[in-house]
């Protein structure tokens, strides 16, 4: 008994070891590394491609937002523009834009509203920079798929002694994919539904168990439904999908602003005031508006992770600086527009909130609340967060299966697409503090490689600029493996 106490014990001090030492390195990753990336590589891109985000704002949403929903057809192996742009915006758009704000207002104060802001202007050019060189160096597979992103454009653009980079990049985001882009989302779907369901009626701790398996089962089975179409399944989901829950969504923030329009401009103040002034919100320091703000920007945008240029690797398009466009309307809508959404919902509804500790979706469900009534927005709160994190994982799924095609060719990608259904299931019924703790460290940590590539490539990424405006809508071919294989 003793023997078992103590082994218990031992192990007990290495999983608390071990995730003090994952806290470090979350610390690290996000803080010091993705935050300042961000930041030194918006400036210094921006400045690259003579503020492009800014200088070509309206040329760029005409030729994004304008032709998004123009029908159009993909050739084989790819999809087309739209697919590519909501497939990305199927793992963005979600728990980041919803819980994400809300954390960034409880631990850095109002005052973090203007730096996800800030950091997402500088966002812009990070991404169009990730999603045009993942066009400009994508392959064709085995198969005659596009397949692409930061591991093909640290390879392929950087050279053949860079591999070591492309393979730790793929590695990590993996990994990744299975924390951050399934089994927290799984949970999340399992566990907004069963308060759901529990606003209208009590279920019993059985019950609830039963709830989290149906709950499991079902969206493995929807997730292998989409999976195994392929990449053109995915992106026929997640055009339809997207819009839809991003509609709905706006729809609610809007009215819950509208009942209070007299105050929207109170809300502002109290963001700008909270912004610069030390001692903000509940007397948080400056410091912490701006980390939170900063670091809530990245996880609602993915400006930096690169793991978006992988979906867009797939577009059916022959210019790399078009399909950057989307890109930075991508960051556009999902920090800019959905996060202020949320924020001023929050905000101009004046319900309490707790600062110094994270919260869930209590924050904006109690906002809807206000206008809607405690049951209505507990259910569409809950009915938005199955729609974002189901096609997060449908978005995270191809992320994760491409970084394995490209470390163990087409044999790995079918692995792990069948490993990341029977994934889905587990999400729903198990407490995954500690994987989304290490999944989130492994997601940070995609930004040091990235990166690498972005400050490396950066010549690349102005040159295409000036030729496009230069030449008028400048087509670059892609890069042509000696082999054609992904990896």
């Amino acid at each position: 008994m003793n023997g078992n106490t103590h082994l218990w014990g031992k192990t007990m001090g290495f999983f608390d070891t071990l995730m003090q030492v994952n806290s470090t390195v979350n610390t690290i990753a996000w803080v010091y590394i993705l935050l300042g990336c961000v930041f030194v590589g918006g400036i210094f891109l921006t400045v690259r491609c003579r503020f492009l985000q800014f200088r070509k704002f309206g040329y760029i949403m005409r030729n994004t937002l304008g032709k998004m929903f123009k029908k159009s057809e993909a050739g084989a192996g790819a999809v087309t523009p739209f697919q590519a742009v909501t497939t990305a915006l199927a793992a963005t758009v979600g728990t980041g834009n919803i819980v994400g704000t809300c954390q960034a207002i409880a631990m850095g104060g109002y005052g973090a509203v203007f730096w996800m802001w800030m950091a997402a202007l500088l966002g812009m050019i990070v991404k169009f920079s990730e999603v045009s060189l993942a066009v400009r160096f994508r392959q064709r597979d085995e198969k005659g798929d596009w397949v692409g992103g930061p591991m093909y454009y640290i390879q392929n653009g950087m050279g053949k002694k860079w591999h070591w980079l492309a393979v730790c990049y793929a590695a990590l985001g993996a990994l990744a994919s299975f924390g951050v882009g399934n089994l927290s989302q799984a949970n999340s779907i399992s566990g907004s539904v069963i308060i759901a369901v529990q606003a209208f009626r009590p279920v019993s701790q059985q019950g609830v168990v039963l709830l989290q398996w149906g709950i499991g089962i079902l969206l493995a089975a929807l997730t292998a439904l989409s999976l195994f179409g392929g990449i053109k399944r995915i992106g026929a989901v997640t055009e339809k999908l997207v819009p839809l829950m991003s509609l709905l969504y706006l729809a609610f923030t809007l009215t819950v602003i509208f009942g209070n329009i007299s105050q929207v401009g109170e809300c502002f103040a109290k963001i700008f005031e909270a912004a610069f002034v030390l001692g903000g919100a509940a007397g948080i320091a400056l410091k912490e508006a701006v980390v939170w703000g900063l670091r809530r920007s990245a996880f609602s945008n993915e400006a930096g992770l690169g793991s978006a240029a992988i979906a867009h690797a797939a577009s059916d398009t022959k210019s790399p600086v078009e399909q950057g466009f989307y890109g930075i309307f991508e960051v556009f809508l999902t920090t800019i527009v959905i996060c202020t959404l949320t924020a001023l919902t929050v905000i101009i509804s004046n319900v309490p909130v707790n600062f110094g500790v994270k919260p869930g979706t209590e924050l904006v469900t109690n906002a809807f609340a206000t206008v809607f009534g405690m049951k209505l927005a507990s259910l569409f709160v809950a009915v938005a967060i199955v729609f974002f994190a189901f096609s997060t994982i449908l978005g995270w799924a191809l992320y994760g299966a491409r970084c394995a095609q490209f470390l163990f060719g087409m044999k790995g990608f079918k692995i792990y697409q069948g490993l990341f259904v029977v994934v889905v299931v587990l999400g729903a019924v198990a407490s995954l503090d500690v994987v989304w703790e290490l999944a989130d460290t492994f997601n940070g940590l995609m930004a040091i490689p990235n990166f690498i590539g972005l400050f490396a490539l950066s010549g690349t990424v102005a040159k295409m600029v000036q030729e496009y405006f230069q030449n008028d809508k400048l087509e670059v071919p892609a890069y042509k493996a000696s082999k054609g294989r992904a990896n």
